[in-house]
């Protein structure tokens, strides 16, 4: 596997920011240190075309002008934590109100704004790029000093993995994911053409301000049942759009064995994703529905739903995450 590691340029405020390409014969996907993003990523059709199937951007101006999460790892917690705020033996912490009434993916400077340390790897079996970052204690209001880590390998059966580690000195909730925008079209077309299989029995149900309310609802007779095969513009337009995670499992695995699974039967691409996490947040936007993301994760606001699986972290245990991406492509 080849490996590059280039300049990518410079924040507003000076700083130095480094990208790595890792490649093989099928895939090529790229990274850099702020936000231990995602920029790239490509894979082949059944023409044999090596082409983009995430949204990203080639400066990291672009990067700082753009609020949306483009490929980044999301944290300290993923998704909304509801009225900002949350309780943790006794102690209420008040955080950024960034959505609504809500705090969104960490804050305003979240994971996906700092700049990560990294060292890269490459060996006969795999080749990737692990992050590093120092969290510091009430960091966006959060306790804790917590050392994350990240890393990003592509193996030698052309599988992408993306494996979570923390640690902390406080008790602190973490629920770790990332936020590519996929369209294996390679955005020649919106996502309604995309077949999606979700091994989900269920999904959470939400309120008005998009917090769930604790009921895991059936997906029967739902436009959110993708327990077989679907085409995602069959359901889609009966919801607007989702933004909502589905329940592959009440908790979370040892091993990646929850599954989702979608296609485009015109270029051929298809990825399947196995996960540690029990949910997987899909979200489409409201508009053209030009791409999907895939966030796995724990339940959102589980800090503050004793019904969720808790997502505290105390100190001398270790949070572990694992999703794995598995390409093919279909005749």
């Amino acid at each position: 596997m080849k490996i590059n590691e280039f300049e990518f340029g410079k924040t507003n405020e000076g700083q130095t920011v480094m990208g790595t390409t890792i490649s093989n014969s099928e895939i090529e996907f790229t990274v850099i240190d702020r936000g231990a993003t995602l920029t790239s990523f490509k894979f082949k059709d059944r023409d044999n075309n090596l082409e983009e199937c995430i949204l990203g951007f080639d400066s990291i101006k672009e990067y700082e002008e753009h609020k949306a999460y483009y490929g980044a790892t999301i944290g300290r917690v993923g998704n909304r934590i509801a009225k900002a705020q949350f309780t943790l033996d006794g102690t209420t912490y008040n955080l950024a109100v960034n959505n609504g009434t809500n705090c969104l993916h960490g804050g305003n400077v979240g994971f996906d704004k700092v700049i990560w340390n990294y060292s890269v790897f490459n060996n006969e079996d795999e080749a990737g790029v692990t992050f590093t970052y120092l969290s510091r204690d009430m960091e966006e209001n959060f306790p804790g000093n917590l050392e994350v880590e990240v890393t990003y390998t592509l193996n030698k059966n052309s599988q992408f993995i993306i494996n979570y580690k923390a640690v902390t000195d406080k008790k602190t909730p973490v629920n770790l994911t990332n936020h590519a925008y996929w369209n294996l079209s390679a955005f020649k077309e919106s996502i309604h053409n995309h077949n999606m299989l979700i091994e989900a029995d269920s999904y959470l149900t939400l309120d008005k301000d998009q917090i769930p309310t604790g009921e895991l609802k059936s997906v029967e007779n739902t436009p959110f049942n993708f327990k077989k095969l679907t085409k995602i513009g069959d359901n889609i337009t009966k919801t607007g759009g989702y933004d909502h995670n589905f329940n592959l499992s009440l908790e979370k695995k040892d091993k990646p064995v929850n599954r989702m699974y979608i296609e485009h039967p015109k270029s051929g691409r298809a990825m399947e994703i196995l996960t540690t996490e029990p949910g997987v947040q899909i979200y489409t936007g409201f508009e053209e529905h030009n791409f999907f993301c895939a966030e796995t994760q724990m339940y959102p606001d589980a800090i503050n739903n004793p019904k969720f699986e808790s997502i505290v972290l105390n100190p001398g245990e270790v949070y572990r995450q694992k999703t794995i991406h598995n390409f093919s492509i279909k005749s």
